[in-house]
């Protein structure tokens, strides 16, 4: 079974990515289309870029750091996280619609991700 620091410790870097994906977003949202060379010297210019980036590089850190004390069939299941963080995450910030197949395959994402927790080690 999944330790509480381990499953902390994946929590946050489901988190850290998920953030990141919002931070692209607020990015793409505020960049002219990316249809020239020179629109995509924006992105350069973008601080949201950079944070965002400097997000999934904690989050790689984190996760190299988790990979060595958790077997990686145990902790990728949590990376399903951002398909629960990320939509809600668009609803409350960029009020993106959410929908009744949303909240069911939330239910099931939570529900596969405890079985898997309480099964791992055995």
């Amino acid at each position: 079974m999944l330790s509480l620091p381990h499953i902390a410790q994946l929590v946050c870097f489901s988190v850290l990515l998920a953030c990141g994906q919002i931070l692209f977003k607020v990015a793409a949202s505020s960049l002219p289309p990316l249809n020239s060379v020179a629109s995509l010297t924006s992105l350069f210019v973008n601080p949201w870029i950079y944070f965002a980036v400097l997000l999934y590089g904690a989050a790689t850190l984190l996760w190299i750091f988790i990979l060595q004390q958790v077997p990686l069939s145990s902790a990728y299941p949590f990376v399903a996280l951002g398909f629960v963080i990320i939509p809600l995450a668009s609803w409350v910030i960029f009020k993106e619609p959410l929908n009744l197949f949303y909240c069911m395959g939330v239910a099931l994402v939570i529900a596969g991700l405890g079985m898997i927790t309480m099964m791992s080690g055995k």
